[in-house]
């Protein structure tokens, strides 16, 4: 399976490298990731002084994100501030009291799929510099994404199935972390907002949509 949290935080197993029980598999989550999201957020937005975190705190994925989110904020000198969303009143509570606390840009966490489509919409609304968890975002709009190469998670998924079944024991396979990450932007969403990305970032995105 592929975990979408910390497997061992949450208990879905003993350890990494010796699982135990029935369940291993792949993990879409690494330390490194939020806080290179921030690095990436300061790089098209200069400027940059405060960022908006949208999250599910009942999402057990996203408590490892924030802290990772709020240490690499504060090692680049910037403020954040977390907008918990329960239901569709937070999305739209949290687009509006935003600019009302000087966020320059939104970082979104993993959310349930019914809240997306609106979350691209406001975001693009207010003009606001957005970095999302997942490329099918960019592709429906959202300005850019930073996370595990999915393409990459279903390779190395089917291998682990192919171990299973030539007679390995799950709880003997250790749960790996990803170990490629991808980097995706939208430039006609760049264009809409007003923001130009530069060629620095350009030049290490791995797909650009035109």
């Amino acid at each position: 399976m592929t975990f979408d949290s910390d497997p061992v935080g949450n208990g879905f197993v003993a350890s990494l490298a010796r699982p135990g029980g029935n369940i291993t598999g792949l993990s879409n989550v690494a330390p490194e990731i939020s806080g290179k999201r921030v690095e990436i957020l300061k790089e098209i937005v200069p400027k940059l002084a405060r960022v908006a975190v949208l999250g599910m705190s009942s999402n057990p994925g996203n408590a490892l994100s924030l802290r990772e989110t709020k240490l690499a904020a504060r090692t680049l000198g910037l403020q954040t501030s977390f907008f918990n969303i329960r239901d569709s009143t937070d999305v739209e509570a949290s687009f509006r009291s935003a600019p009302m606390e000087r966020a320059d840009a939104i970082l979104v966490l993993n959310f349930p799929p019914v809240f997306r489509k609106r979350i691209l919409e406001l975001a693009a609304k207010r003009r606001l510099p957005a970095i999302y968890f997942e490329s099918s975002l960019i592709e429906d709009g959202g300005l850019m994404s930073y996370g595990a190469s999915l393409v990459d998670l279903d390779r190395r998924a089917a291998i682990y199935v192919d171990k299973i079944l030539k007679g390995a024991k799950p709880a003997e396979l250790p749960v790996e972390q990803p170990t490629k990450f991808e980097l995706v932007i939208n430039l006609k969403t760049a264009k809409q907002i007003g923001l130009t990305i530069p060629a620095s970032v350009l030049a290490r995105a791995d797909r650009v949509i035109k």
